[in-house]
Parts: structure tokens; sequence; C-alpha cells
């Protein structure tokens, strides 16, 4: 490979959300790439959807999605909150998943001045998910908590791992993607060192939760088995099955009256719950946050349940425009809700939260975005937080480099959990 295409790889696949949905952690991809700059790209001046592209951004004219809080329409916060959460729900159409799993501690140790612990629990479907909870060594009474979400980055054989470290033997793969994504460190280790109890739990697809060669027909397997599953060439080769088969699981869950998102906030739901059940818990001072993928998580779980009390998206901030003409092929199934572009914005899922405290963190040369996009939907959660009168709960950041949560950003992350949640 080519120094040129390892670096747009670097830069763009594997620690992004997903480039076209096929790259893997090998570094290569299963289709041919677009030249992507190693810098954020102009305004671009030609849509991805060719002549469609005005037709498709006017087909709602020049007003405001229907259930927008900019809009005139809506003045009483808490009236506006109720009608236009309840058509986000629906629109997700968010699978109901009874009562509070039963959770089973597999394992706990001690690891770089923290307590951990390996934890699993069964939903009604799939195999069960894996866990891990870490929190300091010693610590006594309730502390403040935080769901941490692992992000996609093309790569569906790891969850939890992405952004823990209980040893000091790594996957090669583990330690080469938080070099990559993270500056070498396990963010969620380092927050939980500041005082907090920190749930990691495998996404939906992810991790345990990943759909499993044995599972499915030998005709869908591409030639894939279970078999020597730690291998690096067999993850690389499943990371590739996995993203094609997105296409697969996203027609199976909408011809399944459900969307993604509407899966991924069910499950992160139940973590929730049990993250907020815990004795050493303070339910009353929960954040949630994620980079890239686990960005996305923490928009739909940060507007939508107010256990949440503080959200920090990372890498995942910009328009339903910006999909539409320009960044849709940089991002996988996982992110679209069908129809919610005619009632909100993208950014404003997450401004359902206000006026809960919320910081955005980008990239400025983040490829999976453009940064002009991004800046309006800064100014979109500006304008909502301004209107409720809780500007000072809204903060949006930007960092130079690539798509990223490097510790600069962490740093400002966790200095805003402490802020709000100590």
């Amino acid at each position: 490979m080519d120094k040129k295409r390892r670096q747009i790889l670097k830069l763009s696949g594997l620690a992004a959300f997903g480039i076209s949905s096929n790259v893997n952690l090998s570094g290569s991809s299963s289709s041919v790439l677009p030249d992507l700059k190693e810098t954020n790209l102009e305004e671009p001046k030609l849509s991805i959807i060719g002549k469609y592209g005005e037709w498709a951004t006017q087909l709602r004219g020049k007003q405001l999605p229907k259930f927008s809080f900019r809009s005139g329409k809506f003045n009483d916060l808490k009236a506006w909150q109720k009608l236009a959460k309840n058509q986000t729900i629906e629109r997700m159409a968010i699978p109901e998943i009874a009562g509070l799993p039963k959770v089973k501690v597999v394992e706990t140790m001690t690891y770089d001045g923290l307590h951990i612990e390996k934890l699993t629990w069964q939903l009604p479907y799939g195999r069960p998910t894996e866990a891990i909870i870490l929190k300091p060594l010693n610590a006594k009474g309730k502390l403040p908590a935080v769901l941490g979400f692992h992000d996609h980055g093309g790569d569906k054989y790891f969850g939890i791992h992405k952004i823990t470290k209980t040893s000091d033997v790594q996957h090669p793969l583990m330690k080469k993607g938080q070099e990559i994504s993270y500056e070498g460190t396990a963010w969620a280790n380092e927050l939980a060192k500041r005082g907090y109890v920190v749930l990691v739990s495998d996404a939906f697809a992810f991790g345990s939760r990943r759909v499993m060669m044995e599972d499915i027909p030998e005709y869908n397997r591409e030639g894939l088995t279970d078999k020597d599953p730690d291998n690096p060439d067999n993850i690389k080769a499943y990371n590739v099955w996995a993203n094609h088969h997105e296409q697969t699981m996203s027609r199976s869950l909408f011809s399944a009256g459900t969307t993604w998102p509407g899966v991924f906030f069910a499950e992160d739901k139940k973590a929730l719950d049990i993250l907020c059940a815990r004795e050493d818990v303070d339910n009353e001072r929960v954040g949630c946050c994620g980079l890239s993928g686990g960005g996305l998580r923490t928009v739909f779980m940060g507007g939508l349940d107010t256990r949440i009390k503080c959200a920090v998206p990372v890498g995942f901030m910009t328009t339903w425009n910006d999909f539409a003409l320009n960044k849709s092929f940089t991002h996988t199934w996982m992110t679209y809700v069908p129809l919610l572009p005619n009632e909100l914005d993208f950014p404003e899922i997450l401004g359902l939260r206000t006026p809960l405290p919320t910081l955005v963190l980008n990239d400025t040369n983040d490829n999976l975005f453009t940064l002009s996009e991004m800046e309006k939907a800064s100014d979109i959660l500006k304008e909502i937080y301004k209107k409720a009168g809780a500007e000072d709960k809204y903060k949006c950041s930007f960092h130079p480099g690539p798509h990223k949560f490097d510790k600069k950003m962490q740093a400002e992350a966790f200095d805003w959990f402490d802020k709000w949640l100590k």
C-alpha cells in the first residue's frame, strides 16, 4: 500500500465512523475510496447525488423543520420538548425491552488504580451483552457516573475494548486503534480515575453483540467461520463482511418496523438503567460521552433521556443537509431515521435536552463532515439554548486535526463533566 493511501485511511478510515461502511482495521478497504484530502474539504460546489442535490434540499422549502424550537410556533420549552420528543421516538420506532436485565459479575480485578468489573446481561434477544465497569480503587459512597460509548471505526469485531484497558496486555488492533483515535489512551479509564463510575457496554452488532457466522445461513457467510476468532486476518475478514452486512441488517430492521438508531437507543437505555441502579452511583449525576459512532449514540441518548444530566458528543455533529448533499457516503446505515429530517434538524435531536449541560467537540479537519455545516449545527444549538435562557449550559469547541478524541479534547470533556456532575 502506498504512503498516500495509508495516510488517507489513517485519517479517514480507522478512526472514523466507517468510510462507505467498508473500512476495516487492516487499513484497507473493500471498495475504492474517494480521494479525500488530509484537510477538511472546502464548501462543496457539487452534490454527491448530482443534479438531484439542490432539489432534495428544497423539498421542505425554506421553512424550518416542523418541530423546530427555533420557529415562532414554540415558546414553551417543556411543551415543545414533549411534542418533539414524542415525534422523534415515533420515527425511531424504538423497540420495547421490558424489565431490568439480571446482571452477572463475571470477574473483578484491580488495574492502574481502578476497580474493574467485567459484566454480562441477557436481553430478550441475541447473545449476552458484555460490559465493563471502572471506578477508583477504594472509592466510597455514591459517585457521579458516565456511560462511555465506543466508536464504530469500521470494526464490529470489537466493542468495549476500544475505549478501555484492563491489563498491560492489549490486542494489537486495540492498541493501534487507541493510538490513532485517542492519542494512546483508554479514555474510559482516565475518566474513571477522576472519580467516576464509568460503564462501557457492547453496542448492538459490535463485540459480544456482533452477528456470528454460525447464527446465519451458510450462503450469507462468504466462506467465513467463527473458528480461530482472535487471528488478526480473521478479524479483518470479519470486519469487511460485517460492514457489508450493515445493508442487510438495516433493511431487515426497517422491514421489522424499527431503525438502527432505535435499537441502539433501546439497548443503551438498558445500560443506563443498570448504571443508575448501582448502589455506588448517584443517579442524579450521570452523563454520557463518545466519539464518532459513540457521538451518534450520545446525541440520541442525551436528547431523549433526561437522566443524562451532562452530554458530550465528540466527532459527530452536523446538519441533515450535510448528509444529503455531501457526506452520506462517509457514514454507515446506523445514522439515519427516515422522515425525521422533516421534523427536526440533526442538532435539534441533541437540543431536546435543553437546558441540561451539553458540550460538543469537533475536529476542524474531520473529513466525515463539512466544516461549514458543523459550524451551522453549533449555531442551531446556540439558538435553542439562547431561546431557552440557558446559554451558559451549551459549549462547542473546534480542535485542530482529523477525526479523533485526543488528550486535549478528553481534558476539556472531563473538565465539563467535573463542572456539572461534581
